[in-house]
């Protein structure tokens, strides 16, 4: 332990004790830096992203179309700032949290809808909010302090079902996927018509609606986020316990050298 304890102090270095938040401050608020990093291509995009989500949720409880189109909007505007960010090389910490913030109470906020329309399931929708902000809020945490220059950046050897769900195209599917499932919901509260009349469908799914066929075929890769969620939440903890230990070990070993 006593070997592990400085090589997890020495990686977390390079990574948040640059400047420290006096300096971190003083640098965001000076009038004459060289690039504004608020005003960054892929913070623009995300600036409108709240935006459109907050559109979307005034529209949520009377006008189904508006709040469906300008939330599926905002949702794939997310797959567009990474890009930007890595085309114009202005991949930046402030960007990375406005990103998962935002996506966070996006769906947090549609998830609060469904306990509304669907109050016999409030419990199930309560643990998602729960599971989703700390999963995420924890990942991020043990990121930082282990020195990752990004929370989507994870080693095969820390979990290889995580490294998996953050490659790009599958982060999309399964993030995009599981959005759909919880707009589905959403919409099932407000489309009646089964398809058998509305497109002329018949066999099996004719008596479906079709955000209900939605619903079905999305449900699986909701299932699959969460299930993401608490493997995250796990690994997570462990690394921030691993870390505590580490620290503690240092801080014995110090101890002991003062008294010798």
């Amino acid at each position: 332990m006593s070997t592990n304890g400085p090589t997890v102090l020495t990686r977390r270095r390079p990574s948040i004790d640059i400047v420290d938040a006096k300096v971190a401050v003083d640098l965001a608020t000076a009038q004459t830096y060289s690039e504004n990093v608020f005003l960054f291509v892929p913070n623009l995009i995300g600036y409108s992203r709240i935006i459109l989500a907050a559109l979307s949720l005034h529209y949520m409880s009377y006008h189904p179309k508006y709040c469906t189109v300008l939330y599926c909007i905002s949702c794939l505007l997310d797959a567009f700032d990474g890009h930007a960010a890595r085309a114009l090389g202005q991949a930046s910490k402030f960007g990375a949290v406005l990103d998962m913030v935002t996506d966070r109470c996006t769906t947090t906020c549609l998830l609060c809808y469904l306990t509304s329309a669907y109050p016999e399931y409030a419990l199930a929708f309560q643990f998602l909010i729960t599971l989703d902000f700390s999963s995420h809020y924890m990942h991020m945490n043990s990121s930082l302090i282990t020195g990752s220059k990004s929370h989507k950046q994870v080693d095969s050897d820390v979990s290889r079902l995580l490294r998996a769900y953050y490659n790009p195209r599958t982060l999309f599917v399964v993030c995009a996927g599981n959005e759909l499932f919880y707009i589905a919901l959403y919409l099932m509260k407000w489309v009646h018509t089964p398809m058998s009349e509305s497109f002329g469908i018949t066999g099996a799914f004719a008596d479906f609606t079709w955000p209900q066929l939605l619903a079905y075929i999305c449900g699986p890769i909701c299932a699959l986020k969460n299930f993401v969620n608490l493997v995250q939440l796990w690994k997570a903890a462990k690394i921030l316990v691993g870390v505590d230990l580490a620290e503690r070990a240092k801080a014995r070993e110090e101890e002991l050298l003062k008294h010798q």
